[in-house]
């Protein structure tokens, strides 16, 4: 019997969706799907919602129910965590606010900068405890990581433990978004009028979303560098194999100028076009928190809405309970988009040689330029023997050097937590883009350690 483990299994940006399409897998009839989360009340819920959909489509499931990782570990088969220290809202806007007294606007404090820094930092010694608990009870299991900052989180995991890992992102589908817009008039696509942008507002999920799954169908994107920091290297035809990269590159400029700015720069300048859309971008180029060029303003980098998703969260849950009660699960609940952790379990036990086109997996000279530990974004086929990414060779050089920039920065963050290392520390900061003064950077080390020292005891002791 197939076991999987679902970490953060009340995640409201991935617990749902992936718990989905995890029930409604045929292959996985039979399984035990395991659901951990430490908050006992979203726990409550989510197995409520999951003993719901089991029965109501017969899905053949076995659920169980778990406050912790260490009852639930034993004999998995597959780990997928959405794991994260908790309020999340709250303290990404702390990390935004936290250096702004010390003259930093950072662009968006998840990924990158003193943000990315502390948002990882955090989540370190968490995620080692489950790890070498997964190495005791289920050693040849896969971790299968949702968690952010992605390419740190499956550093940490490959490099200080001996599982398994693979990291999940579906950005890839703002790249297919922003081509289908392009090139919606050549291939008739329908509502590329209403996608104004990739940013994270609410208004824009459902026309980015409609553009993503058109753009999915007609085309097919070979993109590679590091999660939220990948570069289209081909673009063709899903049909007929045509190389559709000179009509797409012609197409992207006659667009409006507003639409994605900092990307069409980018784009223009390095002469490969960036997948991630603006606000992924941003927090990796050495050029966006300028005081006094304020490129924010300039190209309308907008913050994370930290109250509206807070709130979204709770009214998420109260709509889960109501539906639960009203009977039988309403149609929206079948149509759900897939994060990939089901087709990457599907293609290793049926031995599927799937090609996903983006995993988080170590380089191992899959992209020149790089170190060999470094986690890397690129298309992969999956099978029985495992995840095998495909050979990129060199990328062009000046993307190669703002790539190893952001890997040595994104590593020496992680050593240095892992060692509680405090000259490691500063180092990652001193490389960080958004930092340009040796005191700055002490002076925000200082306040990242004392503001999470709870997470952190290995600074202090």
């Amino acid at each position: 019997m197939t076991r999987v483990v679902c970490l953060g299994a009340g995640s409201s940006s991935f617990g749902q969706s992936t718990l989905i399409t995890l029930l409604r897998s045929e292959v996985l009839n039979g399984a035990e799907l395991a659901l951990v989360d430490t908050n006992p009340d979203s726990l409550a819920i989510i197995t409520d919602f999951a003993n719901w959909l089991n029965s109501a489509w017969n899905c053949q499931k076995t659920i169980t129910s778990h406050i912790s990782h260490k009852t639930a570990l034993k004999g998995a088969d597959f780990v997928i965590s959405a794991v994260e220290v908790q309020p999340r809202e709250q303290l990404w806007r702390e990390d935004f606010e936290r250096t702004l007294p010390l003259g930093i606007r950072q662009p968006y404090a998840e990924n990158g900068g003193p943000g990315g820094f502390a948002h990882a930092a955090r989540n370190v010694n968490t995620l080692l405890e489950i790890v070498h608990d997964m190495e005791e009870q289920c050693p040849n299991a896969w971790f299968i990581n949702f968690t952010n900052p992605m390419h740190r989180i499956c550093y940490l995991i490959h490099k200080y433990s001996k599982i398994k890992v693979v990291g999940l992102c579906h950005q890839l589908a703002a790249g297919y978004a922003m081509v289908a817009k392009a090139l919606a008039s050549q291939y008739k696509l329908s509502g590329a009028d209403d996608f104004l942008s990739t940013h994270a507002d609410p208004c824009n999920d459902r026309p980015m979303a409609n553009m993503a799954s058109q753009g999915i169908e007609r085309f097919a994107i070979k993109a590679a560098g590091l999660n939220h920091f990948t570069w289209l290297l081909e673009l063709r035809d899903r049909k007929t194999g045509e190389d559709l990269y000179p009509r797409f590159r012609q197409a992207w400029h006659e667009l409006p100028e507003s639409f994605e700015p900092l990307t069409r720069r980018i784009f223009d300048a390095f002469d490969l076009f960036p997948i991630p859309g603006d606000e992924h971008l941003c927090e990796y180029l050495p050029w966006m928190s300028d005081a006094v060029e304020k490129p924010w303003e300039k190209f309308d980098i907008s913050l994370y809405d930290w109250a509206y998703f807070a709130k979204h969260r709770d009214l998420m849950w109260q709509q889960l309970k109501q539906d639960i009660l009203a009977g039988a699960p309403s149609e929206t609940y079948t149509y759900t988009h897939s994060e990939g952790a089901i087709e990457v379990i599907e293609s290793i036990l049926t031995d599927a040689n799937l090609l996903w086109e983006a995993v988080n997996i170590p380089n191992a000279g899959l992209i020149e330029g790089l170190p060999e530990d470094a986690i890397v974004e690129v298309p992969a086929l999956i099978n029985r023997s495992g995840i095998h990414g495909q050979q990129i060779g060199s990328l062009p050089r000046g993307i190669t050097a703002l790539l190893q920039r952001e890997v040595v920065t994104s590593q020496l963050c992680i050593d240095s937590v892992v060692k509680g290392d405090r000259t490691l520390a500063l180092q990652s900061l001193l490389l960080d883009p958004t930092i340009t003064d040796l005191d700055q950077a002490e002076d925000v080390l200082e306040q990242i350690l004392t503001s999470s020292s709870r997470f952190l005891p290995q600074f202090f002791s």
